[in-house]
Formats: structure tokens, sequence, C-alpha cells
């Protein structure tokens, strides 16, 4: 039996409310652990997790089966709940409504899944990509 052959690798981004600056190591553990747990449900291949207190990257390997929306909705939906169930936080947590998302080549990915995985360093270097740091932008 054969099968269509996809390659779809995505890099998506998205941010705490108002950028609060509430994922401590300790959450980060469990919020990951919960991000990955989802990502896999859903039927793709986390390649690369990482963030700041105030913000998440992941890349991944998507089937052609999901869509981009449902992938982040799903995935920041499924986090927000267990974070505010789960986590003893000092105050409600919420994502932003708003995510970026970026295709990436086969050529590029293996530079993307470093700076996502890396994100700490960079931050503290101050060698960020910029443009894939943003969760949203301005509409005109």
């Amino acid at each position: 039996m054969r099968r269509s052959k996809t390659e779809i690798y995505l890099h998506l981004v998205w941010a705490t409310a108002q950028r609060k600056q509430i994922i401590t190591t300790p959450v980060e553990r469990l919020l990951y652990r919960c991000i990955q747990n989802e990502v896999q449900h859903l039927g793709c291949t986390v390649l690369a997790l990482g963030g700041m207190p105030d913000h998440i990257h992941l890349v991944v390997q998507t089937p052609a089966t999901i869509s981009v929306a449902k992938l982040a909705q799903q995935v920041k939906g499924v986090s927000s709940t267990f974070a505010r169930d789960q986590l003893t936080l000092e105050e409600p947590f919420q994502w932003q409504d708003n995510y970026a998302a970026f295709s990436i080549s086969r050529s590029h990915l293996k530079r993307v899944v470093a700076y996502v995985r890396n994100q700490k360093q960079h931050h503290a270097a101050g060698r960020v990509w910029q443009d894939w740091e943003e969760s949203d932008e301005e509409v005109q």
C-alpha cells in the first residue's frame, strides 16, 4: 500500500497575556510536557520546544491533515487549561489570543531547531531573530 508523502515543518510562537513573565523554571518543565503531549496527540512530532518566561517557541513536523490554526488553537487551549487547573501560580494563567507561524524548509530546519532549543542563550546574548520573536502584528 502506498500513501501520500508530506514533509511539513512549522515554527510557532505565542506569548503569555500582556507578556507577563510567569513561565518560571518549575512551570516551564510541566507546561512543556503538557504541550509535547498535546502535539503528539494531534499526530505531530515535536522537533524543538523552548522559550522565555513570557513566550514559547515550538517547531513541529505536521501531517497534511491538521491545519496551523487547529494546531495552535488546540495546543494553546489545552496548555492554558492545564496551567490554570494543575499549576500553583500567583496569578491566573492565560496566553495572548494571537500567535505567529512560519513554514520551514528542510534546508533551514536544523538552524531553526537550534535557535528554539537555545532560546535562553540567544536572549541573554542579544542574538534573537527579531521577526521570529513576535507573536502578532499590527493590522493596517
